[in-house]
């Protein structure tokens, strides 16, 4: 049986806390993840009702994609839900687990199982993030390059795109002299050393910067290897917000407001009446994602889709783009699945269950 620290660390390598939008609140909010896991509960929202569906399948863990936790809390009362929730797992020793914008902003998080569902092609990161990428230059040996390279790749830095291993390797000069107590790979104490070397240049995120530096160190054969670690200004095509790809047949608006009502089963969508061109280009955002509307006609995407767009937001769009508000719970149930699965496929051994409750705290009256 596996501790829940274990599958926090999953989903942490799967989806890293640092990328986290600012105002966010995500991790372990509830519970000790030294406990032993009897079971998952995957679930969007958490309420109360979804506590006692934990305690009911003897659940100690439950994974949500919103934090039920936002801001500080003072006191616990239970003179709200958020209280009475946290108070309930706390008794029942049930740990609490929030995913929210760090899976938003996978290229495979929440917009790309939206993108997936709609059978979108060529997808790609809407509005990727800058400050999430570094770089590490560092010298080593000629002869002990490709073992120090080999060791580094190990950790995931390097990748760009779908390509790995990637580096830049330049030849030099490198001098040192070393003093004593020191126990030189090259070189004697106290006497000048000249070394034909490689600078190495390699990318990587920067959640990864201490396992790229305890890499270095392991398998860099000086005592004391020198190096740099550089932020970049560089976007990270694979970490954003939302998604933008192409239909494989375009679309008159009123055909494709019908295929998105079949196929993510809406009870309604809010749309703007002025757009009247040909639907190809898709952008869209699980949640809420109006603040995407610029980057989506700078796309030239045909069709926004995502959730809480207010009143006078719709006025921006113009005839410009075609916006379809489908809700904000609407536009992320899926989530749900997508966690789901990737659990599942990494723990065979433990009882991992999708909740049976509706969340969405919003109905629809229908004439």
């Amino acid at each position: 049986m596996p501790r829940i620290v274990e599958i926090i660390s999953f989903l942490e390598n799967f989806a890293p806390l640092s990328y986290q939008e600012s105002y966010d609140n995500c991790g372990l909010l509830v519970g000790n993840k030294t406990e032993p896991c009897t079971g998952i509960l995957v679930c969007l929202d958490v309420i109360e009702d979804i506590i006692d569906e934990a305690i009911s399948k003897n659940c100690n863990l439950i994974v949500a994609h919103h934090p039920v936790i936002f801001s500080g809390l003072k006191k616990l009362t239970g003179a709200n839900y958020v209280e009475r929730i946290i108070i309930k797992a706390i008794q029942h020793n049930i740990a609490i687990y929030a995913i929210h914008t760090n899976l938003d902003n996978l290229e495979h998080g929440v917009s790309g199982m939206l993108a997936q569902k709609l059978g979108l092609q060529n997808v790609q990161v809407l509005a990727p993030k800058k400050g999430t990428l570094s770089k590490l230059v560092t010298y080593i040996p000629i002869a002990d390059t490709e073992m120090v390279l080999k060791g580094i790749f190990e950790t995931g830095a390097g990748s760009i795109g779908q390509y790995s291993e990637c580096s830049f390797v330049i030849q030099g000069e490198g001098s040192f002299q070393p003093l004593a107590g020191a126990h030189p790979h090259i070189g004697e104490v106290g006497k000048k050393e000249k070394v034909l070397e490689n600078r190495v240049e390699i990318m990587y995120p920067n959640y990864l910067e201490s396992t790229v530096v305890a890499a270095l160190y392991t398998h860099h054969p000086y005592e004391q290897p020198a190096f740099d670690l550089i932020p970049l200004l560089n976007q990270h095509n694979q970490v954003g917000s939302g998604c933008i790809g192409d239909l494989e047949k375009p679309m008159q608006p009123r055909d494709f407001l019908a295929y998105i009502s079949k196929t993510l089963e809406l009870s309604c969508v809010r749309f703007t009446t002025a757009f009247t061109g040909e639907i190809k280009k898709v952008a869209l955002c699980g949640g809420s994602g109006s603040f995407l509307l610029k980057n989506a006609i700078t796309s030239q995407a045909d069709v926004l889709i995502t959730g809480d767009f207010k009143y006078h937001d719709f006025f921006d769009a113009e005839d410009r783009i075609l916006v379809c508000d489908i809700g904000h719970y609407e536009s992320e149930i899926h989530t749900k699945e997508l966690l789901f699965t990737v659990l599942t496929k990494k723990f065979v051994n433990i009882a991992i269950v999708l909740t049976s409750i509706h969340t969405n705290p919003i109905g629809y009256y229908q004439l």
